[in-house]
């Protein structure tokens, strides 16, 4: 009987150890915290093949500062979400947030002795890892910045609230790491409170990958949820790239202005309350980066009629204060704070009671009292807003300047190409028929310029109605496209007086009216290859190579209508001779010319397909003189 109690006690026991056995690695897999060789997947090896959860994760990476000096150190906080929520393991790092998002920095040792560092790579305490397994509400560590890199940085972190249960990747807000004498004197701020919805750039290198979100710019964070968020280009914050942003945010009696501008090459960056969509008695928040720092003024606009285009500093009470700012790899970014009420002269802004439009602005120089020509990117918003009234926002409309652009390629490339073509080359060829009494030739030619003459006009005054005036900056696009249009207009008007046919004064009317629709024409081309590189214009660079295009075309057909033409001219060269012996004076070959070439365009082009490569093969040398020519006046 006591062998068989025996027996049974020792079952028991085996059966509770199995019990044990098999519960135990359920809850903690490493005890002693992760090996380096996970240093890259940040990945546990909990075998059977689990995968980290694809959830929101309960859980939260926080830091004391979002700006940390050279060298610097910063705490840094693990915590779960809600407050208290345990967990068992963890794995952290501190990776850039661009390529190659090498591991930056070290942590120090921890004083609880809940944690421990590793080596990964070839440096020494840059990750940190759990040295037991035991349940932990929350871990504080003390990572030291390097001091030799100068950028963003993000905290990545792998935890495990049990063996089969983690996720890898959990990000931090972005750090920014800035040289020691730019560093906030007191960086030790609150810690934020935020749930994490987002992963970081960095995705561990596991083999199968989890689908999560992308990360979120930390400044796109509460937009539309507790700050009012505008950007350009238009749609940019629903992708995160916006060249330049603004957020306004109430707190009590405080209005904050955030801007931000990843324009390259941006002098400053600036944001404007305007009672309309246009520049000119707005109140302006500059940030103007200076030596290294990020400098803040408020200025005040002045435009026609009332003044010159710009912006002046002297008069702009004080009402304003930076709070934050920083200017790193070219990213220019401020948060001032400003009151409730500004007043400049007999202009009252009251950001309580009245609704302005937004206008954000960047250029690439600056006036001795004021900044530039904003001449990387401008917009307004789409409509005047109230500060405190949390919105979505938009871009003005650009319809007036698509117009613009639309009619004047539609009017140069297009219809004056065209006409070009009809009055040089069909001018003997395309009078068999008549339009409205006169020949095709002339009426097409009259339509194709009258389309371009309204076009042109209709152009001049949307870009007008556009700016408000005359631009702001006398750049060659405006000052080229000023003369054109000028020309243009004066050109049909010229045409009114045309004299007879057979005045004394018509060589002198067909030279002045052929030199006006010349030159008018190609200024107007060098003028829209200059409004490529406008920023309102948001064309793409190879846009150049489309006008460059155009060109070598209409070239290619003025070579291909004068060889026609002077193939033409030899073939009723030689008919003459063989024919019309008795007649070579002058005065009638050209009349025997002109008789067998009035004929329709097409039969002369089809002869000259035909017969061209044969003839040419005969008539090299002469069809090279010919042809210089005939592109004499091209």
């Amino acid at each position: 009987m006591k062998e068989k109690n025996r027996l049974v006690f020792f079952g028991s026991k085996i059966f509770v150890l199995l019990i044990i056995t098999q519960t135990l690695p359920r809850i903690y897999a490493f005890p002693n915290g992760a090996p380096e060789k996970v240093c890259d997947t940040m990945l546990p090896f909990h075998g059977g093949g689990i995968l980290p959860a694809n959830s929101v994760p309960p859980f939260r990476i926080e830091t004391s500062s979002s700006v940390v000096g050279q060298g610097q150190v910063l705490r840094v906080y693990i915590a779960g979400v809600p407050n208290g929520l345990q967990f068992g393991g963890f794995m952290i790092q501190a990776r850039q947030i661009r390529p190659p998002y090498e591991i930056m920095g070290q942590f120090n040792p921890s004083e609880s002795g809940h944690s421990k560092l590793m080596n990964c790579g070839n440096s020494v305490g840059n990750s940190a890892t759990h040295s037991h397994a035991g349940p932990k509400a929350e871990i504080s560590l003390e990572w030291q910045s390097p001091i030799d890199f100068e950028g963003d940085v993000i905290f990545n972190a792998t935890v495990a609230q049990s063996y089969d249960t983690f996720w890898v990747g959990v990000p931090s807000n972005t750090v920014r790491v800035v040289k020691r004498d730019l560093a906030p004197q007191n960086y030790s701020t609150p810690r934020p409170r935020f749930s994490p919805s987002s992963r970081p750039p960095y995705v561990p290198a596991y083999e199968q990958p989890v689908t999560t979100p992308m990360p979120d710019d930390p400044f796109y964070a509460e937009c539309e949820t507790a700050k009012i968020c505008f950007g350009i280009p238009d749609g940019c914050l629903e992708k995160r790239d916006c060249v330049n942003v603004a957020a306004i945010k109430v707190r009590g009696n405080i209005h904050e202005f955030e801007i931000l501008s990843t324009a390259k090459d941006a002098a400053y960056v600036a944001l404007g309350l305007s009672d309309d969509d246009k520049m000119g008695e707005d109140l302006v928040t500059e940030c103007v980066p200076q030596n290294g720092r990020v400098a803040m003024y408020s200025s005040y606009t002045s435009a026609p009629p009332n003044g010159n285009y710009g912006a002046k500093r002297n008069g702009v009470p004080h009402t304003a204060r930076l709070v934050e700012s920083s200017f790193i790899n070219g990213v220019i970014y401020c948060k001032v704070e400003r009151d409730q009420t500004t007043k400049v002269g007999n202009r009252v802004f009251d950001l309580v009671n009245k609704k302005y439009f937004l206008l954000l602005a960047s250029g690439k120089s600056l006036k001795d009292a004021g900044v530039g020509y904003h001449d990387i990117i401008k917009s307004s918003s789409s409509k005047a807003i109230s500060l405190a009234e949390i919105q979505s926002l938009s871009a003005a409309s650009p319809i007036l300047l698509r117009l613009h652009g639309a009619f004047m390629i539609t009017a140069w490339i297009g219809t004056t190409s065209l006409g070009i073509i009809l009055a040089r080359y069909f001018k003997q060829t395309w009078t068999g028929s008549q339009l409205c009494g006169k020949d095709q030739w002339f009426a097409w030619h009259r339509i194709c310029m009258v389309c371009t003459w309204s076009l042109t006009m209709v152009a001049f005054v949307l870009i007008f109605v556009e700016i408000n005036g005359w631009s702001a900056n006398q750049d060659r696009h405006a000052i080229l496209g000023v003369i054109t249009t000028i020309i243009c207009f004066i050109q049909p008007l010229g045409a009114l007086f045309r004299p007879a046919p057979n005045s004394k004064n018509r060589p002198i009317f067909n030279w002045l009216h052929w030199l006006g629709g010349n030159l008018a024409h190609l200024l107007a081309i060098v003028t829209i290859f200059y409004a490529v590189k406008l920023p309102k214009a948001e064309l793409p660079e190879w846009m150049d190579w489309i006008l460059v295009a155009y060109v070598a075309i209409h070239v290619i057909v003025h070579l291909i209508y004068s060889i026609a033409g002077c193939v033409s001219d030899r073939q009723q060269t030689q008919k003459v001779n063989a024919f019309q012996m008795g007649d070579m004076s002058h005065h009638g070959l050209r009349n025997s010319m002109k008789l067998e070439r009035k004929m329709d365009a097409p039969v002369s082009i089809n002869r000259f397909l035909l017969g061209f490569f044969t003839y040419a093969l005969e008539t090299v040398p002469n069809n090279i003189i010919c042809v210089t020519v005939h592109l004499r006046l091209f």
